[in-house]
């Protein structure tokens, strides 16, 4: 069983894990109008944050949002916040220039992609991770981050999509 912490403190992820060279499952998000997103099977980055409504996640969806604006893979951020308080925070920050999605409904994404955490304060919602995947669907980059409370490593994650 995979693991990350939450300040300090061991907290174990359920789902399946998947790796560099896996392919990506294909599963659906709900968008802020309520229509399916689709992750998996295409070229992505797929950023995974608990929610919104935390500093940390908020600032790191607003460095993505900068550094994608000129990208040419779909750049989607995914967390268990309510697609209409996704919608809401996307308006407030001005985030146009990827996509966010929410796996409230059934923790597809969480647990196929082995990022739902399994224990402790955070139970039930989504770890920090980020995955990029190439036009086959196969994941090139994959980091969990050790620390829940902490931003990803945004060199390597926006090199993994140049």
């Amino acid at each position: 069983m995979a693991t990350t912490s939450l300040k300090g403190n061991l907290v174990n992820l359920a789902g399946t894990e998947i790796n560099v060279g896996d392919k990506a499952p294909i599963v659906n998000v709900v968008a802020q109008d309520l229509s399916d997103i689709q992750i998996g099977g295409k070229r992505q980055m797929i950023i995974v944050v608990p929610s919104l409504d935390t500093p940390v996640c908020a600032a790191e969806t607003r460095k993505f949002n900068e550094e994608v604006a000129n990208s040419d893979t779909e750049v989607v951020v995914v967390s268990m916040d309510l697609p209409f308080a996704s919608g809401r925070f996307c308006t407030t920050e001005g985030i146009e220039n990827l996509k966010v999605g929410s796996d409230f409904r059934n923790k597809d994404l969480a647990n196929a992609y082995g990022v739902l955490i399994a224990d402790g304060a955070l139970a039930g919602v989504t770890c920090r991770a980020v995955f990029v995947t190439d036009d086959q669907g196969v994941v090139t980059y994959k980091e969990i981050c050790p620390e829940i409370t902490q931003e990803p490593n945004y060199e390597a994650a926006l090199s993994a999509i140049n």
